[in-house]
Protein backbone atom coordinates (compact mmCIF):
# COMPACT_ATOMS: atom_id res chain seq x y z
CA UNK A 1 0.00 0.00 0.00
CA UNK A 2 3.02 2.47 0.64
CA UNK A 3 4.47 1.60 -2.53
CA UNK A 4 1.27 2.46 -3.98
CA UNK A 5 0.69 5.79 -2.51
CA UNK A 6 4.47 6.95 -3.43
CA UNK A 7 3.49 6.09 -6.90
CA UNK A 8 0.51 8.25 -6.74
CA UNK A 9 1.80 10.87 -5.01
CA UNK A 10 4.61 11.00 -8.18
CA UNK A 11 2.23 11.19 -10.53
CA UNK A 12 -0.03 13.82 -8.89
CA UNK A 13 3.22 15.71 -8.64
CA UNK A 14 4.35 14.80 -12.10
CA UNK A 15 1.20 16.30 -13.18
CA UNK A 16 0.72 19.39 -11.40
CA UNK A 17 4.54 20.48 -12.63
CA UNK A 18 3.77 19.80 -16.18
CA UNK A 19 0.82 21.72 -15.96
CA UNK A 20 1.98 24.56 -14.25
CA UNK A 21 4.73 24.43 -17.11
CA UNK A 22 1.77 24.68 -19.41
CA UNK A 23 0.72 27.85 -17.74
CA UNK A 24 3.44 29.58 -17.55
CA UNK A 25 4.68 28.52 -21.18
CA UNK A 26 1.16 29.69 -22.48
CA UNK A 27 1.99 33.02 -20.74
CA UNK A 28 5.18 33.55 -22.54
CA UNK A 29 3.84 31.96 -26.33
CA UNK A 30 1.79 35.14 -25.52
CA UNK A 31 4.45 38.04 -24.35
CA UNK A 32 6.73 36.97 -26.30
CA UNK A 33 5.82 35.20 -29.63
CA UNK A 34 7.70 32.11 -28.83
CA UNK A 35 5.14 29.64 -29.08
CA UNK A 36 6.43 28.31 -25.52
CA UNK A 37 9.14 25.88 -26.64
CA UNK A 38 11.89 28.03 -24.94
CA UNK A 39 10.08 26.49 -21.94
CA UNK A 40 8.54 23.35 -22.36
CA UNK A 41 12.08 21.85 -23.56
CA UNK A 42 14.23 22.28 -20.61
CA UNK A 43 10.87 21.24 -18.59
CA UNK A 44 9.91 17.94 -20.33
CA UNK A 45 14.03 17.12 -20.86
CA UNK A 46 14.62 17.21 -17.23
CA UNK A 47 11.38 15.52 -16.19
CA UNK A 48 12.17 13.01 -18.53
CA UNK A 49 16.03 12.43 -16.96
CA UNK A 50 14.35 12.57 -13.68
CA UNK A 51 11.94 9.34 -14.75
CA UNK A 52 15.41 7.40 -15.66
CA UNK A 53 14.75 7.11 -19.49
CA UNK A 54 17.35 6.32 -21.98
CA UNK A 55 19.45 9.88 -22.38
CA UNK A 56 20.06 8.92 -25.88
CA UNK A 57 16.39 9.53 -26.58
CA UNK A 58 15.31 11.86 -23.85
CA UNK A 59 16.00 15.30 -25.67
CA UNK A 60 14.69 13.53 -28.87
CA UNK A 61 11.48 13.29 -26.36
CA UNK A 62 11.55 16.68 -25.36
CA UNK A 63 12.06 18.90 -28.65
CA UNK A 64 9.33 16.50 -30.49
CA UNK A 65 6.48 16.53 -27.49
CA UNK A 66 7.71 20.49 -26.98
CA UNK A 67 7.02 20.78 -30.96
CA UNK A 68 3.09 18.54 -30.61
CA UNK A 69 3.11 21.80 -27.85
CA UNK A 70 3.39 24.62 -29.79
CA UNK A 71 0.96 23.62 -32.17
CA UNK A 72 -2.41 24.99 -30.10
CA UNK A 73 -0.18 27.37 -28.79
CA UNK A 74 0.91 29.48 -31.27
CA UNK A 75 -2.72 28.78 -32.88
CA UNK A 76 -3.96 30.21 -29.81
CA UNK A 77 -1.79 33.04 -29.71
CA UNK A 78 -1.72 34.35 -33.15
CA UNK A 79 -5.36 34.95 -32.84
CA UNK A 80 -5.22 36.85 -30.39
CA UNK A 81 -2.32 38.67 -31.69
CA UNK A 82 -4.26 38.30 -35.21
CA UNK A 83 -7.17 40.46 -33.21
CA UNK A 84 -5.24 43.58 -32.43
CA UNK A 85 -3.95 43.98 -35.80
CA UNK A 86 -0.16 42.63 -35.06
CA UNK A 87 -0.06 40.14 -37.34
CA UNK A 88 2.05 40.59 -40.92
CA UNK A 89 0.39 38.16 -42.87
CA UNK A 90 2.51 39.16 -46.39
CA UNK A 91 5.88 38.07 -44.37
CA UNK A 92 4.13 34.83 -43.22
CA UNK A 93 2.69 34.30 -46.64
CA UNK A 94 6.14 35.05 -48.49
CA UNK A 95 8.55 33.07 -46.22
CA UNK A 96 5.68 29.90 -45.39
CA UNK A 97 7.82 27.92 -47.95
CA UNK A 98 11.17 28.51 -47.19
CA UNK A 99 10.69 27.85 -43.62
CA UNK A 100 8.73 25.03 -44.36
CA UNK A 101 11.74 23.62 -46.28
CA UNK A 102 13.97 24.23 -43.41
CA UNK A 103 12.13 22.95 -41.40
CA UNK A 104 12.12 19.38 -43.22
CA UNK A 105 15.55 19.62 -43.17
CA UNK A 106 16.07 20.34 -39.62
CA UNK A 107 13.78 17.35 -38.74
CA UNK A 108 15.70 14.95 -41.17
CA UNK A 109 19.14 16.15 -39.22
CA UNK A 110 17.42 15.69 -35.82
CA UNK A 111 16.70 12.15 -36.81
CA UNK A 112 20.31 11.31 -37.17
CA UNK A 113 21.81 13.78 -33.95
CA UNK A 114 22.72 12.14 -30.83
CA UNK A 115 20.87 14.05 -28.00
CA UNK A 116 23.75 15.94 -26.75
CA UNK A 117 24.62 17.53 -30.48
CA UNK A 118 20.65 18.32 -29.75
CA UNK A 119 21.08 19.77 -26.03
CA UNK A 120 24.42 21.42 -27.38
CA UNK A 121 22.22 23.27 -30.31
CA UNK A 122 19.77 24.58 -28.04
CA UNK A 123 21.97 25.87 -25.29
CA UNK A 124 24.31 27.88 -27.92
CA UNK A 125 21.94 29.45 -29.76
CA UNK A 126 19.80 30.26 -26.85
CA UNK A 127 22.33 32.16 -25.13
CA UNK A 128 24.28 33.54 -28.07
CA UNK A 129 20.17 35.28 -28.86
CA UNK A 130 19.60 36.12 -25.28
CA UNK A 131 23.62 38.33 -25.28
CA UNK A 132 21.86 39.71 -28.37
CA UNK A 133 19.12 40.99 -26.96
CA UNK A 134 20.45 41.72 -23.31
CA UNK A 135 23.53 43.93 -25.12
CA UNK A 136 22.41 45.15 -28.32
CA UNK A 137 20.85 48.85 -28.82
CA UNK A 138 18.02 49.75 -30.24
CA UNK A 139 19.44 51.83 -33.01
CA UNK A 140 21.21 48.67 -34.24
CA UNK A 141 20.05 47.70 -37.52
CA UNK A 142 21.00 45.21 -40.56
CA UNK A 143 18.63 46.63 -42.40
CA UNK A 144 15.82 49.25 -42.89
CA UNK A 145 13.57 47.03 -44.26
CA UNK A 146 13.30 43.20 -44.47
CA UNK A 147 14.96 41.31 -47.51
CA UNK A 148 13.55 39.68 -50.12
CA UNK A 149 14.30 37.33 -53.05
CA UNK A 150 17.23 34.80 -51.94
CA UNK A 151 18.33 36.28 -49.04
CA UNK A 152 14.92 36.32 -47.57
CA UNK A 153 14.49 32.55 -48.21
CA UNK A 154 17.93 31.51 -46.45
CA UNK A 155 16.96 33.40 -43.38
CA UNK A 156 13.20 31.60 -43.82
CA UNK A 157 15.03 28.56 -43.83
CA UNK A 158 17.69 28.77 -41.40
CA UNK A 159 14.72 29.81 -38.47
CA UNK A 160 12.91 26.66 -39.82
CA UNK A 161 15.67 24.57 -39.72
CA UNK A 162 16.91 25.39 -35.99
CA UNK A 163 14.02 25.91 -34.73
CA UNK A 164 13.03 22.48 -35.27
CA UNK A 165 15.81 21.23 -34.14
CA UNK A 166 15.82 22.83 -30.85
CA UNK A 167 12.07 22.34 -30.49
CA UNK A 168 10.65 25.61 -30.53
CA UNK A 169 8.63 28.40 -32.26
CA UNK A 170 10.72 30.43 -34.46
CA UNK A 171 9.87 33.49 -32.25
CA UNK A 172 13.67 33.18 -30.85
CA UNK A 173 14.78 33.77 -33.73
CA UNK A 174 12.12 35.53 -35.47
CA UNK A 175 11.69 38.42 -32.86
CA UNK A 176 15.29 38.99 -32.95
CA UNK A 177 15.86 39.09 -37.02
CA UNK A 178 12.63 41.20 -36.95
CA UNK A 179 13.97 43.53 -34.41
CA UNK A 180 17.36 44.01 -36.22
CA UNK A 181 15.62 45.10 -39.67
CA UNK A 182 12.99 48.05 -37.67
CA UNK A 183 9.88 46.21 -37.18
CA UNK A 184 8.05 47.52 -34.11
CA UNK A 185 8.34 44.74 -31.25
CA UNK A 186 4.51 43.86 -30.76
CA UNK A 187 4.12 43.59 -34.75
CA UNK A 188 7.02 41.34 -34.48
CA UNK A 189 6.35 38.75 -31.62
CA UNK A 190 2.59 38.95 -33.06
CA UNK A 191 4.32 37.78 -36.54
CA UNK A 192 6.20 35.28 -35.00
CA UNK A 193 3.17 33.38 -33.38
CA UNK A 194 2.73 32.76 -36.93
CA UNK A 195 6.24 31.09 -37.51
CA UNK A 196 5.26 28.47 -34.50
CA UNK A 197 2.31 27.68 -36.90
CA UNK A 198 4.50 26.99 -39.88
CA UNK A 199 7.58 25.41 -38.02
CA UNK A 200 5.39 23.02 -35.30
CA UNK A 201 2.77 21.47 -37.85
CA UNK A 202 5.70 19.54 -40.03
CA UNK A 203 8.48 19.59 -37.56
CA UNK A 204 5.74 17.43 -35.21
CA UNK A 205 5.26 14.64 -38.08
CA UNK A 206 8.93 14.76 -38.70
CA UNK A 207 9.89 13.88 -35.00
CA UNK A 208 6.93 11.17 -34.86
CA UNK A 209 8.21 9.47 -37.84
CA UNK A 210 11.73 9.88 -36.60
CA UNK A 211 10.75 7.77 -33.40
CA UNK A 212 9.01 5.33 -34.67
CA UNK A 213 10.19 2.16 -33.68
CA UNK A 214 12.54 2.97 -31.35
CA UNK A 215 13.09 1.27 -27.77
CA UNK A 216 12.52 2.58 -24.58
CA UNK A 217 10.00 4.76 -25.19
CA UNK A 218 7.79 6.13 -22.39
CA UNK A 219 4.73 4.51 -22.57
CA UNK A 220 1.89 6.61 -24.48
CA UNK A 221 4.33 7.82 -27.24
CA UNK A 222 4.10 8.05 -30.92
CA UNK A 223 7.16 8.42 -32.24
CA UNK A 224 9.55 11.11 -30.21
CA UNK A 225 6.04 12.87 -29.03
CA UNK A 226 4.71 12.01 -25.22
CA UNK A 227 1.14 12.27 -25.62
CA UNK A 228 0.40 12.69 -21.80
CA UNK A 229 3.34 15.67 -21.72
CA UNK A 230 1.69 16.91 -24.71
CA UNK A 231 -1.86 16.73 -23.78
CA UNK A 232 -0.89 18.46 -20.01
CA UNK A 233 1.38 20.98 -21.09
CA UNK A 234 -0.82 22.33 -24.10
CA UNK A 235 -4.03 22.32 -22.21
CA UNK A 236 -2.89 24.69 -19.54
CA UNK A 237 -1.20 26.83 -21.95
CA UNK A 238 -3.95 27.76 -24.42
CA UNK A 239 -5.81 28.79 -22.00
CA UNK A 240 -2.79 30.72 -20.80
CA UNK A 241 -1.89 32.50 -23.83
CA UNK A 242 -3.96 35.25 -23.98
CA UNK A 243 -2.88 36.40 -20.63
CA UNK A 244 0.53 36.44 -22.23
CA UNK A 245 -1.03 38.84 -25.59
CA UNK A 246 -2.39 40.85 -23.14
CA UNK A 247 0.50 41.42 -21.05
CA UNK A 248 2.45 41.81 -24.52
CA UNK A 249 0.52 44.83 -25.46
CA UNK A 250 0.49 46.22 -22.26
CA UNK A 251 4.27 46.47 -21.39
CA UNK A 252 6.63 48.90 -23.29
CA UNK A 253 9.32 47.33 -25.92
CA UNK A 254 12.31 47.61 -23.36
CA UNK A 255 10.63 45.44 -20.80
CA UNK A 256 9.72 42.78 -23.41
CA UNK A 257 12.95 42.59 -24.84
CA UNK A 258 14.53 41.95 -21.30
CA UNK A 259 12.35 39.49 -20.14
CA UNK A 260 13.05 37.61 -23.61
CA UNK A 261 16.89 37.81 -22.96
CA UNK A 262 16.54 36.78 -19.20
CA UNK A 263 13.93 33.47 -20.23
CA UNK A 264 16.78 32.59 -23.00
CA UNK A 265 19.59 32.75 -21.13
CA UNK A 266 18.28 31.00 -17.96
CA UNK A 267 17.32 28.06 -20.11
CA UNK A 268 20.78 28.55 -21.66
CA UNK A 269 22.63 28.01 -18.20
CA UNK A 270 20.27 24.90 -17.49
CA UNK A 271 20.87 23.26 -21.10
CA UNK A 272 24.86 23.67 -20.78
CA UNK A 273 24.70 22.36 -17.01
CA UNK A 274 23.55 19.08 -17.84
CA UNK A 275 25.59 18.74 -20.25
CA UNK A 276 28.63 18.38 -17.73
CA UNK A 277 29.48 14.86 -15.94
CA UNK A 278 28.15 13.94 -13.44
Amino acid sequence: MDILDAQNTDLVIFAGALLAAGVFAGIIAGLLGVGGGIVAVPVLFHVFTLLDLDKAIVMHLAVGTSLAIIIPTSISSLRSHFKRGAVDMSLLKAWAPAMIGGVILGSILAGFANSTFLIAVFASVALLVAANLAFGRPDWRLGERMPSGPRAHFMAGTIGGLSTMMGIGGGTFGVSVMTLFGYPIHRAVGTAAGFGVLISLPGTIGFIVNGLGVPDRPPFSLGYVNLVGFALLASASVVSAPLGVWLAHSLNRTALLRAFALFLFLTSMRMFWSLLPA
